[in-house]
């Protein structure tokens, strides 16, 4: 069978998603992969491409399938330890049948994230941990995130949902929190950091953090400020957006989000598929809504905005147009 080849291009982005995921990046690596994104529009098209497609975290290895456990966590060893090479990681994805069609392919699957995640939550289920350094770490339902301290580093990958952390202070090891689209690194600070579609989301509860992209945009965050996190741009959040961090509580406390944000933020909870008609999905909603009970809250939603909701079966909700 002959192996199915990446043109350069494919190759050299590869390349600098596994050295930038790696480990820290310093200023000087960062120099030499913006002069790289700077040389030709193509580098550019690609990386956005491999960005877009994995999630900017390796999230292709959430399509493992369960049935090869071995293979699985050695390509993820690969890829996330400081030793991996690229060639090493495109072996191991390779022997997965991840590689295709000239660019690396990436899947999503909660199942995958969970076998693969060394701490996760699942549907409706929040969870407190504590970490080895002494910092407390929550996760909001249906999450996962990887863990890797040692004595230079403190790094929690948050594969997927939402997580708060309160940091136990270091001043020599400042613990970081790493997306899709970069990362969060505080000292001694609690926080919160969502991962959403296209964007993260940070807000700090005590004390403040930076973020940084990987580009090497950075920006400061103080107590009670937020931002969204783009591949591209750190973008400030207007007031203080601390209510965020009340799902601590099974609340779901919304001041002025647009109605599909607030389902997506009751979707770990719900059994089976929430579909919105995208003729709603802009309503703007306020009010405090139960995460333990998310029929009641949908049933809070069609009283008090112009919408219904319909559940065909357990498994499937149809919210459209009153």
């Amino acid at each position: 069978m002959s192996k199915r080849l990446l043109d350069p291009v494919s190759e050299q982005t590869i390349d600098w998603m596994v050295k930038l995921r790696a480990d820290t990046p310093d200023a000087a690596l960062l120099e030499r992969f913006n002069a790289w994104l700077a040389k030709d529009p193509a580098h550019t098209q690609a990386w956005d491409q491999l960005h877009k497609r994995l999630g900017g975290s390796f999230n292709t290895l959430r399509s493992l399938d369960q049935r090869s456990p071995g293979q699985a966590g050695e390509a993820r060893q690969l890829l996330l330890q400081p030793i991996a090479s690229r060639r090493d990681a495109l072996r191991a994805i390779a022997g997965l049948s991840l590689l295709g069609g000239g660019l690396w392919l990436g899947a999503s699957s909660p199942l995958g994230d969970s076998l693969l995640a060394d701490l996760s939550t699942g549907r409706g289920q929040r969870q407190d941990f504590n970490l080895a350094d002494g910092s407390r770490l929550s996760l909001n339902a249906n999450s996962a995130v990887d863990l890797h301290f040692n004595a230079r580093q403190r790094l929690v990958i948050l594969r997927r949902g939402e997580l708060v952390i309160k940091v136990a202070p270091d001043a020599e090891r400042p613990l970081c929190v790493r997306t899709a689209e970069g990362e969060v690194r505080s000292p001694g600070a609690r926080f919160l950091v969502a991962q959403q579609e296209q964007a993260s989301r940070v807000v700090v509860l005590q004390q403040s953090v930076q973020a940084r992209l990987f580009s090497g945009l950075t920006r400061d965050l103080q107590e009670g400020q937020a931002a969204m996190l783009y591949p591209r741009s750190i973008v400030p959040m207007v007031g203080d957006q601390r209510h965020r961090a009340d799902w601590l509580r099974a609340k779901l406390n919304v001041l002025d989000d647009p109605l599909e944000d607030v389902v997506a933020a009751l979707r770990p909870y719900t059994r089976g598929f929430v579909r919105v008609d995208p003729q709603i999905r802009g309503l703007r909603v306020q009010g405090v809504y139960p995460l333990d009970n998310a029929g009641r809250a949908f049933t809070a939603l069609a009283e008090t905005l112009p919408i219904r909701v319909d559940h065909y079966s357990p498994w499937l909700t149809v919210i459209g147009p009153a």
